[in-house]
C-alpha cells in the first residue's frame, strides 16, 4: 500500500517528506522501545509510536523504515522535524491511540513485515 493511502485513510497530519508519498509500505511495527524497533522492525515498515524525540529518526534511518506515525496527539520538537526532513523520513501525527492506529492499519492490510 502506498504511503499516501495510509495518510488519507487515517487522516494523518504529514509533517514532512511529501516526496515519499508514493513509496510502498510493506508492513508495520508498533513499539515505544527503540531497542525493540531496532531488533524487530523490517525495511519498509511504517512505525507506530507515541515517542516524539529525535532518536526515532535515527532508528528509522538505521532500519530503512517507510515512515513514523506519532500517536496520542504528541508533537515532535522542531529539531526532530528538521532531522526527519534531512533524512527524508516521513513523519505523521494523529490524535488516535497506538492501539487504534494499529487496528486500522491491520484492517487496511498492513501487517507485520515479512
Amino acid at each position: 500500500m502506498k504511503l499516501h493511502s495510509i495518510v488519507d485513510k487515517l487522516g494523518l497530519k504529514l509533517l514532512c517528506c511529501e516526496q515519499k508519498f508514493e513509496q510502498e509500505i510493506t508492513g508495520g511495527y508498533a513499539s515505544d522501545l527503540l531497542s525493540n524497533v531496532i531488533a524487530r522492525s523490517k525495511k519498509g515498515d511504517v512505525w507506530v509510536t507515541m515517542m516524539s524525540h529525535a532518536n526515532i529518526i535515527a532508528v528509522a534511518v538505521l532500519k530503512d523504515l517507510g515512515g513514523i506515525i506519532i500517536t496520542e496527539g504528541r508533537e515532535p520538537d522542531t529539531e526532530t522535524v528538521k532531522k526527519a526532513e534531512e533524512e527524508k523520513i516521513p513523519l505523521m501525527l494523529t490524535t488516535l491511540s497506538t492501539f487504534q492506529v494499529v487496528g486500522k492499519l491491520y484492517e487496511m492490510g498492513i501487517h507485520p513485515g515479512p
